[in-house]
């Protein structure tokens, strides 16, 4: 009897410790994976502001992308979720006390360069069904199905989508049919 006791100790032990650990965490990042949390840093309003006045969020669907949808991987995908979320605080913390400055350029190129088409097609999944935009769909298949030494990015074409600095909210359906850059 004594044996079975010792065990269950440690797991009654391991289930009180684990699930206040558990919940802080999971509190915690729900509590900063919204657009109001990335906003209250002084050197990110600049890019909400311009999000906020953008198709991602103003559109006749009425879906909002919000940072955690483009700027992290899927949440599904837990550990990488986490460790990509923790590093990109760490480094606005570090940024913003080590130089007291944000180039928001510079932050923006390098965006620009490291961004993965796998960020947009969270949302954007049918992108060959298009039979009203031939010209679009074909662009996008040419992204898809790219030949070897042709890849592009999606932000290759569509960069001026969302953190472009704007007085007015852009609504999709007041506006002339969208046109990607075509690099």
């Amino acid at each position: 009897m004594k044996k079975m006791l010792k065990p269950a100790i440690f797991v009654f032990i391991g289930i009180i410790i684990a699930f206040p650990v558990f919940s802080l965490t999971y509190y915690t990042m729900v509590r900063t994976s919204t657009p109001g949390f990335c906003a209250s840093c002084h050197e990110i309003q600049p890019a909400f502001n311009a999000w906020k006045t953008s198709t991602h969020v103003n559109n006749a669907q009425g879906f909002v992308a919000d940072c955690m949808d483009c700027h992290l991987p899927a949440p599904q995908d837990t550990i990488n979720f986490f460790y990509t979320k923790t590093a990109h605080g760490i480094k606005d913390v570090f940024v913003h006390f080590a130089y007291g400055t944000y180039d928001r350029e510079k932050s923006r190129e390098h965006t620009y360069a490291t961004f993965k088409n796998a960020q947009c097609r969270k949302c954007h999944r049918n992108l060959l069904n298009m039979p009203d935009k031939r010209g679009a769909m074909l662009a996008h298949r040419t992204v898809l199905y790219p030949k070897k030494g042709y890849e592009k990015k999606c932000v290759d074409c569509h960069r001026n989508l969302v953190h472009v600095d704007s007085e007015i909210y852009k609504y999709k359906e007041k506006q002339a049919p969208y046109r990607g850059l075509g690099i």
